[in-house]
């Protein structure tokens, strides 16, 4: 299957693409800047508990949706394999998020206190629109619309922004308004609705679409924990509380990278799937030793800018006193370096159509994590520091061992 776009349009969607990934990760802080100024840190606290929902669904069904629609499209089956494929993913998706939904009216009062209301509806409703939003974006992605991928990304947190501020304006101090808020990002779904259905375009069928799914779902999801789960791990090991909210703002600031990739990672999913189909090993193999020499040398580069600018530029984002040390910031930054290098090293994965590898690599890389927690230097934050790095280098050798195998394969 050949790319049939012209240089000059490429280069404008690859620019669209990095603008809306920008776009999008700095409309998310935003909107829910507005939701805290709104309602106060405490009253805001039912709408942070979607929002940290919204992450996690993003990771179980937006990410694997897309990823698995844009392999297929790029592969003989085409459109004509998500046809078929999906019902199966769409009748899961709609299963986790009512299974998530139960939960979180089982726990509804410690989860969002005692006026929970229709919280756990929200749930429901924010765990099928980001399995929604995976469908439109794999297929733009296995389109090559990557243009209007880009306005998606910016649009869907944009419309966000845009319904919290008029709440705010008119001094709305409903915490469920602004968790339909941020539902109503997922309506930008509808603004091309021909990229809701599959053309029956492709021949045959793709084997293995919940499968295939479940794998990817599995493997972001215990990557978005590694990302993210540094607060929650030191606070359970008696963390000082200070001490997290500076772990948990400085996994935030060099994880800025990480969040932008996630846009731009959509185009390569088809295109390293096309090398596969074509037996262009010896590009694959290129691939990864530019990750791998980029990796090793941005670790670097990440160790000395953390150690040396880290605390001044956390204290100048998140406010004085919001800081790590020196030695604090320098791991976390060379860990969000690994951090990038295994989303695209995922997503190799997936284009080899190897789900379930990523899934069992992370787990194989949490018992070296335990070890460091136990046997690290230094106080409890910085060994939390050090598991973070050492759960990220660990995942980042068997990625690499396990696209050498596929490759030999």
């Amino acid at each position: 299957m050949t790319d049939t776009r012209t240089d000059g349009r490429g280069r404008r969607d690859t620019t669209a693409l990095a603008v809306g990934s920008v776009l999008n990760g700095v409309l998310a802080y935003v909107f829910f800047a507005l939701v805290t100024r709104a309602l106060g840190a405490g009253p805001a606290a039912p709408v942070a508990v979607l929002w940290a929902w919204w992450s996690f669904a993003g990771a179980a069904f937006t990410f694997p949706v897309q990823h698995w629609i844009t392999r297929t499209c790029s592969l003989p089956a085409g459109e004509q394999g998500v046809r078929r494929g999906l019902g199966r993913v769409a009748a899961a998706v709609v299963a986790a998020s009512l299974v998530a939904g139960a939960l979180s009216w089982a726990f509804g009062e410690r989860l969002f206190g005692a006026d929970a209301g229709g919280f756990p509806l929200l749930v429901v409703a924010v765990g099928v629109g980001s399995g929604v939003l995976g469908v439109v974006r794999g297929l733009l992605s296995g389109r090559d619309r990557f243009g209007a991928l880009g306005l998606n990304l910016v649009l869907e947190n944009g419309v966000r922004c845009v319904v919290a501020g008029v709440l705010m304006a008119a001094d709305n101090e409903h915490a469920a308004a602004y968790g339909l808020a941020l539902l109503a990002g997922y309506a930008v779904a509808l603004l091309r609705p021909s990229a809701l259905v599959p053309r029956s375009t492709g021949e045959g069928e793709a084997p293995g679409a919940l499968s295939f799914v479940t794998g990817a779902s599995a493997g972001q999801l215990l990557a978005q924990v590694t990302l993210t789960g540094g607060p929650v791990l030191l606070a359970a090991v008696n963390g000082a509380p200070a001490e997290v909210t500076a772990l948990f703002a400085g996994l935030a600031l060099f994880r800025a990278p990480y969040t932008l990739a996630l846009g731009m990672v959509a185009g390569l999913t088809g295109r390293l799937t096309r090398l596969v189909e074509d037996g262009r090993h010896d590009a694959l193999v290129r691939v990864r030793e530019v990750v791998v020499v980029a990796t090793l040398v941005l670790a670097v580069l990440g160790g000395l800018g953390g150690a040396w600018l880290g605390p001044w530029l956390m204290e100048l984002v998140f406010g004085e006193g919001v800081r790590l040390g020196g030695g604090d910031t320098a791991i976390v930054a060379v860990g969000s370096v690994f951090a990038l290098a295994n989303l695209v090293l995922t997503v190799g994965l997936l284009a080899r159509g190897l789900p379930g590898t990523v899934a069992r690599t992370w787990l194989a890389s949490l018992p070296f994590g335990a070890v460091a927690l136990v046997v690290a230097p230094g106080d409890a934050l910085t060994r939390t520091c050090w598991t973070f790095l050492v759960v990220e280098v660990a995942a980042w050798i068997g990625f690499l061992l396990l696209e050498r195998r596929a490759d030999r394969g």
